[in-house]
């Protein structure tokens, strides 16, 4: 006699889903990127990204091999640099505001507002600005022509970031209720003017 928990006879018990190895991947990172912009690099946990991906500490281990291993890869800005500022140079103020917003709003991560809590993770902190000046800001320089480019990509990173910090930390709530589009027609030439003045 079956029970109701039982498979029926002769049925092997059905297997549980498997994971797309990409999507795991993508949710331990995203973890992690809130919690190194939220905690200490020392006070965070495998067991805290874990919890907050969804999966196991040991499925962590089986893709990133370490914590510090995880981190290192969550502090460098390389891939979303190469996002943020893939555009033309006459449109790129306006990719880089829609970029930010969009980041936020869909995907719940920012390709830039860890840099904002440096000041937390101590010698991490050091690896996190180095890399934040080589992979975004110089980055940016290079691609500018005329004079003070690296000032000028420096200041369009900084209009970018107040909007980040409004958009994503203070969490502004008209900010949050207007349409992007809206958002990037006022800001983006803010940005843009640093770019190509």
């Amino acid at each position: 006699m079956s029970t109701m928990n039982s498979p029926p006879s002769g049925l092997a018990p059905a297997a549980p889903p498997r994971r797309d190895a990409r999507t795991t991947k993508a949710a331990i990172l995203r973890a992690t990127r809130y919690l190194l912009a939220r905690h200490a690099h020392a006070d965070i946990t495998l067991k805290a990204i874990a919890d907050r991906a969804g999966v196991s500490a040991p499925l962590i281990l089986k893709y990133f091999g370490n914590k510090d291993t995880l981190l290192a890869q969550v502090m460098s800005f390389e891939a979303d640099a190469a996002a943020l500022l893939d555009a033309p140079l006459d449109a790129l103020g306006r990719h880089m505001v829609r970029h930010l917003l969009v980041s936020q709003r869909d995907h719940g991560a920012d390709p830039l507002l860890r840099i904002v809590f440096a000041p937390l993770h101590g010698e991490q902190g050091d690896i996190l600005r180095a890399n934040f000046r080589a992979q975004v800001g110089d980055r940016l320089a290079e691609r500018l022509d005329g004079p003070d480019a690296g000032l000028r990509a420096e200041l369009a990173v900084s209009v970018l970031l107040g909007l980040g910090v409004m958009y994503g930390i203070a969490r502004g709530t008209r900010l949050r209720a207007a349409d992007i589009d809206d958002i990037v027609d006022r800001y983006a030439p803010a940005v843009q003017a640093q770019l190509t003045p």
